[in-house]
């Protein structure tokens, strides 16, 4: 099975997908995971990628397809796959089609200001890298698993997730549209499309995306 996760930033996409792909044994690609391991091998796109990246620059749409299009032709991926964080537009979700067409599309669905809460209050430990929301946590300074310090991420601060979900509304929601078969560059009369709640416990995500792929 080939699936795509979509979901604004704190739906959960990373966790549910590590369990989906172990569960149907498909690789879960994440953008981030390709664009380093691409980068260590030193493969031709890894290399014209860490140009951009090296200039402190956006990586262009023909460079991530390229990217796309070389993980995808990989061994390990001809059974299926299972992309996180790609595509991230429509332009791109049209690219992927001409590479190797999704069979499902599960769109992670929270409102936002559940994310707000969920990112705002988001801990990490410096020390074992676990991490805590701070409605959990007895002392809101001291990791309740190894004893260190715990910290939140720049990228945490409220004006920060506010920049991020406006980002994904204005780029990647469209996508919905695209994949549910009501756009005008989607193809005509198919629905890959599969919406799921994600504002339940991890584990109750976990069986109702299971369920909707059956």
């Amino acid at each position: 099975m080939k699936l795509i996760f979509l979901g604004p930033p704190g739906a959960g996409k990373g966790t549910q997908a590590a369990g989906v792909s172990a569960h149907l044994r498909v690789p879960h690609i994440s953008t981030g995971d390709m664009f380093r391991s691409a980068i260590r091998n030193a493969t031709p796109v890894g290399l014209e990628a860490k140009k951009y990246l090296d200039a402190g620059e956006l990586v262009p749409d023909s460079v991530v397809i390229d990217m796309v299009r070389e993980r995808l032709s990989m061994a390990d991926c001809q059974d299926g796959y299972l992309l996180d964080g790609f595509p991230r537009t429509v332009d791109q979700a049209v690219a992927l089609d001409e590479i190797s067409a999704p069979d499902a599309v599960v769109d992670i669905q929270v409102l936002d200001e559940r994310l707000m809460d969920r990112l705002t209050g988001r801990r990490i430990c410096e020390k074992c890298s676990g991490t805590f929301h701070i409605s959990k946590l007895a002392d809101e300074h001291i990791c309740p698993v190894c004893g260190g310090a715990v910290y939140q991420r720049d990228d945490d601060q409220p004006e920060t997730i506010s920049v991020r979900l406006r980002a994904y509304h204005e780029q990647t929601e469209p996508l919905i549209g695209y994949y549910s078969g009501q756009d005008q560059k989607s193809r005509p009369g198919e629905n890959r499309l599969k919406i799921v709640n994600g504002d339940l416990k991890p584990e109750d995500v976990f069986r109702a995306i299971l369920a909707t792929l059956e």
